[in-house]
């Protein structure tokens, strides 16, 4: 099966990761200035072929009007234990991210990108009721998924009780948790939950989680966007693993 990456960051990052099979990066015929370079060295130094198309082409594409396009393999999950085997191996303390019903591929990719930045060390999310690792997510992740480890599971209470067994602590992100965010110990292994947009995390997910985190907030709105949460809860625990000298 292929599928089509639009846009210059999921091209780029997905050359760049060399973790999918790549058949033919499209680049849009341009005038003196050419393409960036940088595109087309990486295409050449992974022996991508490379064809420059009209902008008629990039124009019939879903969310068209993009100067780059890739042909390519579909995204490469891996199975949880070998997530599991990568967070055991990691020097640091393994800090998983795990989604329950995000549905909305640019909320999903969106986390993918502040996990990549805030030291996650891989995403966990049910097969169903969650956004594929699709083209779209790439190119909301800006390209970050092309370097991300994502295993998707049949069962996500049994994942978490797989996580825990590698020695993780499960928080989940909740409206009424009653620990705030900033007042949780996320130094140590750690796996956050984090539940679907307008829904929250699902009963059994969230009665499996150790720890009910709260985002303590004022104003006339219950919640915030769950791409928001996620990134404020990862880089609560980044903060606190720089502080203690424990983080990347």
């Amino acid at each position: 099966m292929r599928e089509t990456l639009l846009g210059r960051h999921s091209v780029l990052e997905a050359l760049r990761a060399g973790r999918r099979q790549m058949f033919c990066v499209h680049v849009e015929k341009v005038g003196r200035k050419g393409p960036p370079s940088d595109v087309l060295d990486l295409a050449k130094e992974r022996g991508v072929p490379v064809r420059f198309e009209e902008g008629s082409f990039f124009a019939g594409q879903e969310g068209g009007g993009r100067r780059f396009a890739l042909d390519a393999g579909p995204y490469p999950e891996i199975p949880l234990d070998d997530l599991v085997d990568a967070v055991r191996a990691e020097t640091s303390p393994a800090l998983v991210l795990v989604l329950d019903g995000i549905v909305d591929p640019r909320n999903f990719g969106a986390l993918i990108r502040t996990a990549l930045c805030a030291g996650v060390s891989g995403i966990v999310v049910p097969k169903d009721n969650s956004a594929p690792s699709s083209p779209a997510a790439s190119r909301a992740s800006a390209g970050a998924l092309e370097h991300a480890r994502v295993a998707r599971v049949n069962n996500l209470v049994r994942a978490l009780y797989i996580l825990k067994e590698a020695g993780l602590w499960v928080y989940g992100a909740a409206a009424d948790g009653d620990t705030a965010l900033w007042e949780a110990n996320l130094t140590g292994p750690a796996a956050l939950c984090l539940g679907g947009e307008g829904k929250g995390l699902r009963r059994l997910v969230r009665e499996t989680c150790d720890v009910l985190l709260s985002i303590p907030q004022e104003g006339p709105l219950d919640s915030l966007n769950a791409s928001v949460a996620g990134a404020l809860c990862m880089y609560e625990a980044f903060r606190q693993r720089r502080a203690a000298g424990r983080g990347a």
